[in-house]
């Protein structure tokens, strides 16, 4: 009997054992699975996640392609038709990405609400709202679809470094636009105070005066309206000095902000 109860034991523990072995295994498959998948999707270190990258972005410009033939008058019936089943191909497989970099996100929310979760989405919201309601008549709506122009921006390094720039430089960046801001309203006046008796219908108020204000400090000088007096002439002449600085300025900050990201990166490539 002792012989028998220890045989049933030992069995008893070997089943046990290989179930847990079995239970492990198969948690270990899961994620290995799971890391895999979220390396194809979110990474381009392995030959699957190039393909999905490579894929995603053929896609978005099909999309883009897609949209502009959409404009063009006189296309046939069946042209429609084509172009729509192809806008519900590349919707589904849209559609398929966001919700894999969903399940794929450590944090959910904080994906859903991040840039390009916001931009994926807005990617796909358009044609599914376009199902429930005729949506012909709110043209806006179908602009949406023009963000998936930035869906490109996940899939290239250069973009990524320019936005890793914006962030380094964003506080000289604002305090700089406070500043452009104050001289294109000091510009305005100034032309007014100038122009004004000459050009009544021109610079009638200050606010009439900021599209010249703009246009020059922006050193663009569209030639619609222009200054006719001598003192007008004279502080046209100092307002294209300063816009000179106005454009170079952010330039600067952002061509120094780019040298630092790229020296970031080349610093974790180490």
């Amino acid at each position: 009997m002792r012989t028998a109860s220890w045989v049933k034991d030992t069995i008893d523990v070997c089943l046990s054992r290989r179930l847990e072995s079995n239970a492990c295994a198969e948690s270990s498959a899961e994620r290995f699975c799971d890391l895999n998948l979220k390396q194809t999707v979110e990474t381009t270190d392995t030959k699957a996640g190039l393909a999905f990258d490579l894929t995603m972005q053929a896609l978005i410009l099909v999309s883009l392609v897609d949209f502009s033939i959409e404009t063009l008058p006189g296309l046939s019936s069946d042209a429609r038709k084509l172009l729509w089943l192809i806008e519900t191909a590349t919707v589904v497989a849209f559609t398929v990405e966001y919700l894999l970099r969903l399940f794929v996100a450590d944090r959910k929310i904080g994906f859903a609400t991040s840039f390009f979760g916001v931009i994926d989405l807005l990617a796909i919201l358009p044609f599914y709202l376009s199902l429930g309601f005729d949506l012909r008549s709110v043209r806006a709506f179908r602009l949406l679809r023009l963000f998936r122009i930035l869906k490109l921006a996940r899939y290239n390094a250069a973009v990524r470094r320019f936005h890793r720039a914006l962030l380094i430089a964003w506080e000289e960046l604002v305090l700089f636009g406070i500043v452009a801001v104050i001289v294109l309203y000091l510009a305005a006046v100034g032309i007014y105070h100038f122009e004004n008796e000459a050009q009544p219908d021109a610079f009638a108020s200050v606010f009439h005066s900021l599209w010249w204000a703009v246009a020059t400090l922006t050193t663009v000088g569209y030639g619609d309206i222009y200054p006719v007096t001598v003192g007008g002439r004279v502080f046209t002449f100092v307002v294209l000095i300063v816009g000179l600085g106005v454009v170079s300025i952010p330039a600067g900050l952002i061509a120094s902000a780019l040298s630092k990201a790229r020296e970031a990166d080349e610093l974790v490539g180490r």
